[in-house]
């Protein structure tokens, strides 16, 4: 079933987005920035990690943007010389939030909570509210929302379904909500053998190909975090190789696109881009 959503479409739906011209915002969250630029609110932006940007934002790296540096390394002088009113920024950049404040004014846009649709829709509400762009992002949720229940039904009855990270050669489960909460696609128990590992504050589920092959996929879809972060790539038919030598010979590997679901994502557009890939690939 085709998605019908389309970026043209938010963006006729909130074509009538009232610009609250004395904001100038700087991003370090990509999925804000694919917001603002569905509510029409592009000019409004003045810096953002341009090496970080992912294709649908490509328009981000012209010369009249300023690049304010990397997600994990801002540039500071670069963001002072943008001279912004609003900053927005999430964990990644966490450690340098003084000194981010000392330049404009803060909004953290990490999704906070265990409802993601919840923490997205405040997400969005927030930053439309401090934009004057309360109504066109409610229309833009509604139409959001219409779209999403009718690809749930879609995959009421979806083939069984296990999303990875990929990392250095390495698979690491991953529960992404998009899939199991937005989409309600059933999460796989795991077996016995499979344990978690706790490193500092976050947990990590690696998981060999022989787990796989017991957890027993149709459908592999994989979140590629070297690739997004330009080291070496995995290799799908060299992955379909070692899952089927493991007895995993009915998982289908499906490669997602790298920038946007590990870099991006959050926003109304990656929303949209990444339900519709899930959706490609298990109808």
């Amino acid at each position: 079933m085709k998605f019908a959503i389309t970026t043209t479409a938010i963006l006729l739906a909130t074509a009538s987005a009232t610009v609250s011209a004395d904001q100038r915002i700087a991003t370090f969250d990509l999925g804000s920035l694919d917001t603002l630029d569905a509510l029409g609110l592009n000019e409004q932006v003045v810096g953002v990690p341009k090496a970080s940007l992912p294709g649908y934002l490509e328009q981000y790296a012209a010369d009249d943007v300023t690049d304010i540096g990397g997600l994990r390394s801002p540039d500071m002088d670069a963001l002072g010389e943008s001279e912004p009113s609003l900053i927005l920024y999430t964990g990644r950049q966490g450690e340098w939030e003084e000194e981010l404040g000392d330049i404009a004014p803060l909004l953290n846009t990490s999704l906070q909570g265990d409802d993601y649709l919840a923490a997205f829709e405040a997400n969005i509400r927030d930053l439309a509210s401090r934009l004057d762009a309360e109504s066109e992002a409610e229309e833009a949720l509604e139409i959001l929302h219409a779209e999403i229940e009718s690809q749930r039904e879609a995959l009421s009855n979806a083939p069984r379904t296990l999303v990875v990270t990929h990392n250095g050669g390495n698979l690491m489960l991953n529960q992404h909500p998009v899939v199991h909460e937005v989409l309600e696609v059933d999460a796989l128990e795991m077996p016995n053998s499979v344990t978690s590992e706790t490193r500092g504050t976050r947990t990590f589920t690696p998981l060999s190909p022989e787990a796989i092959a017991k957890i027993n996929p149709e459908i592999l879809l994989v979140v590629d975090r070297s690739a997004a972060i330009g080291n070496e790539p995995a290799d799908a038919d060299s992955l379909s190789q070692t899952l089927a030598d493991a007895g995993a010979d009915n998982a289908r590997v499906v490669m997602l696109t790298p920038a946007l679901w590990y870099l991006s994502g959050g926003g109304l557009q990656s929303l949209r881009l990444q339900i519709e890939e899930v959706s490609a690939a298990l109808n």
